[in-house]
């Protein structure tokens, strides 16, 4: 004999009321008993049929009875992912009555009730995401690969022997000041090998790694294996790879370890990044208290100062003032407003998701940021379900995709994990806003740092309204000067300005935030021009050309200038996107002489 079931007694004679109960039958299965009460309420004399008329009714086998939203939020109790609503019901001062107010609300208007489901749900189909998961882990696969890609033609003269920042000094230097503390500090497999041969064969690695991601071959082995070694070169690049998107995406690429497991406590906790993320970049705007982004001007500025300006960016920064103004304010209620959406029902969630892929796919038309925007926009899948998906990608794509049951180990870790991530994530934003620490989470916080699997984000939260360019020149005699011109960063006034979305080339950003210290400040410029003055074949490919391939100049010296974009009439005229004007020194003309010591 069947133990017995809860039953759940509803109004046959209401479609909506028909519809949400096919829902919950569709996630809850045999658990729970549905029944009409046209049919059901001879079998239960001692409830009133008026009771029947006015809320469903959920008869335990205790013959315990709940109605309204007390009944909705133990029906979910039976289903494989309960949620927490029986916990808000049940704990939460105030969320009974609420909740049983709204309830009473839509009861009495059921018409009213089919247009909020349609508005807010569509689709009432129990949700998964299957599709979801297999479409970002493809995802993150191709953004891995583009990553370590990036990085395999620069690496050498980035951090290599002869590169501006060598990483066999850079490893010494740490051990000799922190002991064995350093392998913590700075947690890096290349203090088991950090020759030329493992720093650029570890790019290989990654991106055949990458690969298998994108075949779906050993997935969370080579997930794991990801991580680990974008976090080591995350820290073995130093100055080249302190970068917000370094840090989204080994966050992202974090979480995605557990993802295979199936458990939809991961897409939450991608949902939580995904407001986290951009909710932080809003905020820092609007607490930093720039007057640019205070009086709607940021955009106006940005276009032009931004680190890689794409060509169409000259384009936008003709725009009208009224039009840029408005771009500003949008830009703001997506990132601060909006981004709440993300925890919103269905219809509401892909809204949002919609706005920030749209906001995302217009900065790659303007900027070039790597795969910086290319994985924000991945990252929103998980603000979509199956259902949507299908209606987008091929009926054949979506047929292969397997159906992953979570298993309890998988839901453990999976709840584990959240326990992690979101506290640690509230005290980021805590710290930006309240600009101070969470009392009991801040220790694990600062545990967690160097991992970098929870992080700090707000990209422009102090618009730069000029654009400073450092100008490297170097000579024979120190007479004659000769420009060296950058791959991607704006040198020649009439070099139309390019596109390189998902390269990232590390050293043309560095020289940016070197011209906005109005000084020479940072360790790597010393390299870079110590580097020059030696002829160092792996740094000299990190540009555009090589002003002196016979032998390295005897000087090298630098010359701040300050770049605009040209107007129509003049581009129209010479031909030129730049003008450059009030030349400032850099730095005067150097010598291999003027260094003591190698710069490593």
């Amino acid at each position: 004999m069947a133990p017995p079931r809860p039953t759940l007694i509803y109004d046959g004679d209401c479609g909506i009321c028909r519809r949400w109960v096919e829902s919950w039958a569709a996630m809850t299965g045999d658990a729970v008993e549905y029944r009409p009460y046209q049919t059901a309420a001879a079998d239960y004399p001692s409830i009133p049929l008026e009771t029947f008329r006015r809320s469903i009714q959920l008869v335990e086998p205790d013959a315990r009875v709940y109605a309204g939203a007390a009944a909705t939020f133990r029906v979910l109790r039976h289903a494989p992912r309960r949620g927490a609503w029986w916990w808000l019901y049940t704990r939460v001062p105030g969320f009974a009555s609420l909740a049983e107010s709204a309830y009473a609300f839509l009861a009495r208007r059921r018409g009213l009730l089919s247009g909020v489901t349609a508005l807010l749900w569509g689709t009432l189909e129990p949700p998964r995401y299957d599709l979801v998961r297999f479409v970002f882990l493809r995802g993150i696969g191709l953004i891995y690969f583009a990553a370590f890609a990036s990085l395999a033609v620069q690496i050498l003269g980035l951090i290599g022997h002869d590169g501006i920042l060598p990483l066999v000094s850079f490893l010494g230097a740490l051990h000799r000041n922190f002991g064995s503390a350093a392998y913590a500090l700075v947690p890096t497999a290349f203090w088991l090998d950090a020759s030329d041969t493992a720093i650029f064969g570890g790019t290989f690695l990654g991106m055949a790694l990458a690969l298998l991601v994108v075949a779906n071959v050993a997935v969370r082995p080579s997930l794991v294996a990801l991580f680990a070694l974008y976090l080591s070169y995350t820290y073995a690049g130093q100055a080249f790879t302190t970068f917000q998107w370094d840090a989204l995406l080994l966050e992202a690429g974090f979480l995605a370890i557990f993802l295979p497991g199936g458990s939809v406590t991961l897409v939450w906790l991608y949902r939580w990044l995904v407001f986290r993320y951009v909710f932080m970049a809003g905020t820092a705007k609007v607490v930093s208290g720039d007057v640019s982004w205070q009086s709607f001007e940021a955009l106006r500025y940005h276009f032009m100062t931004q680190p890689l300006p794409t060509p169409l960016a000259w384009y936008a920064a003709q725009l009208p003032h009224w039009m840029l103004a408005a771009a500003t304010a949008g830009t703001l209620v997506i990132e601060v407003m909006l981004v709440f959406l993300v925890f919103a029902p269905r219809r509401p969630r892909m809204f949002a998701a919609g706005c920030i892929i749209v906001f995302q796919f217009l900065i790659v038309l303007t900027g070039n940021y790597n795969f910086f925007n290319l994985l924000t926009i991945l990252l929103c899948v998980f603000l979509f379900d199956d259902a949507a998906l299908r209606r987008l990608l091929p009926q054949a794509l979506a047929s292969r995709v397997a159906i992953v049951r979570a298993t309890r180990t998988a839901t453990r870790a999976a709840a584990a994990l959240a326990l992690i991530v979101i506290p640690v994530g509230v005290d980021r934003i805590s710290r930006l806003l309240a600009q101070r620490p969470l009392p009991l989470v801040e220790r694990m916080t600062d545990a967690l740092a160097p991992l970098l699997i929870v992080n700090s984000y707000g990209l422009f939260a102090n618009m730069t309204t000029s654009r400073p360019e450092i100008i490297l020149e170097g000579s024979a005699d120190g007479v004659q000067w000769t420009e060296y011109t950058f791959r991607y960063k704006p040198g020649p006034l009439t070099r139309r300005p390019s596109w390189n979305v998902p390269h990232q080339p590390r050293l043309d950003w560095q020289m940016w935030f070197a011209a906005l210290d109005g000084a020479p400040q940072e360790r790597w410029i010393a390299g870079l021009v110590y580097r020059l003055l030696e002829g160092s074949g792996p740094v000299v490919d990190l540009l555009a050309t090589n002003p002196f391939p016979n032998q390295p100049p005897r000087f090298v010296r630098a010359t701040l200038y300050d770049y605009r974009f040209t107007d129509a009439a003049t581009r129209s005229a010479t031909g030129a996107w730049w003008t450059r004007r009030d030349p400032q020194p850099y730095f005067p003309a150097v010598s291999l002489a003027d260094f003591t010591i190698p710069a490593q």
